[in-house]
């Protein structure tokens, strides 16, 4: 049985959205079960939350794009990770990430690079969303992947706007899509 821990930050409860669709991808997936990790608005995890990112067969990590990078809890998070670093504890596990942010573009890219820089710190295998954007003309703004990322799900929640009102359906359905592959890739990565 494959198992997926979905770590995040979340400053306004829009990117813990997010990861609740990406949960709800990777725990859908026959042969495989889910979990979420909420870091603190301290910077903080969970008792026990260490050892189960150690025992997780895939590791998705989520954070809000703030001033076009990652919170600076999850930065906090990212380099408390340097103990399970030290032992390649991470080594060879699935990983992927997400990000939300008020902007359309807001910078999300540099925030998926800084995510995906700190899984090959780890020597982990990187999984991107694996979809087709919604850029034709035809194209509606709840399409999935309309924002059009390939390297991770992005999201867009428009600053004014509650948890309830943003991320927008298509963003979710991209994050649920993004976390049933990650699951999928998993599963087959650990046969």
């Amino acid at each position: 049985m494959s198992h997926t821990v979905i770590v995040y930050h979340s400053g306004y409860g829009h990117t813990r959205k997010l990861a609740e669709a990406v949960h709800q991808g990777a725990a859908g997936v026959a042969g495989a079960t889910a979990e979420l990790l909420a870091i603190s608005a301290e910077g903080e995890l969970p008792a026990g939350a260490w050892e189960k990112l150690e025992a997780a067969s895939a590791i998705v990590l989520g954070t809000p794009t703030y001033m076009g990078g990652p919170s600076w809890q999850f930065k906090r998070f990212a380099d408390a990770s340097a103990k399970p670093w030290f032992g390649a504890k991470w080594k060879d596990k699935i990983a992927a990430g997400f990000t939300n942010s008020a902007s359309m573009n807001g910078d999300k890219l540099s925030t998926l690079h800084y995510l995906f820089t700190l899984a090959m710190q780890h020597g982990m295998v990187w999984v991107g969303t694996g979809m087709m954007p919604a850029n034709s003309k035809a194209a509606q703004r709840n399409d999935v992947n309309w924002i059009g990322s390939f390297a991770g799900a992005m999201a867009q929640s428009p600053s004014d706007s509650s948890p309830e009102e943003g991320p927008l359906p298509g963003d979710l359905e991209t994050a649920r899509l993004f976390g049933s592959r990650v699951a999928e890739t998993a599963v087959r990565w650990n046969r």
